[in-house]
């Protein structure tokens, strides 16, 4: 159970990253920040999250959680009301509670684990 529990983490975590840096580029990280276009972009760059962790857990609705809880993260951010390390803070918690809530209500091993 720990190493499954772990593993989710990791996984968890890295699909995090990989859509925080590379999938969200340049452009996304600028457009999410300014102009009349914003919260489009929020809303977008935060489906890609909800993505990861869709594709993680399998779990539509922790996918969907994720995309709530990291659109208004990502938008206290570029409103200057959280610092880059609180925000990234925020985002690894979240990671932890949707491995939790999965473990608490989905129960049930994934298959690459």
């Amino acid at each position: 159970m720990v190493s499954s529990l772990l593993a989710l983490i990791f996984l968890l975590l890295a699909a995090h990253f990989v859509a925080d840096y590379p999938l969200q580029g340049d452009f996304l990280s600028r457009a999410k920040a300014e102009g009349p276009l914003r919260r489009y972009h929020l809303f977008v760059h935060s489906g890609i999250q909800a993505a990861g962790v869709l594709l993680v857990t399998g779990v539509v609705w922790l996918g969907l959680l994720e995309w709530a809880v990291h659109y208004f993260i990502d938008d206290a951010k570029v409103r200057g009301l959280t610092t880059f390390q609180q925000d990234q803070v925020f985002h690894i918690v979240c990671k932890l509670m949707w491995a939790a809530l999965f473990l608490i209500f989905v129960n049930q091993s994934l298959p690459w684990i």
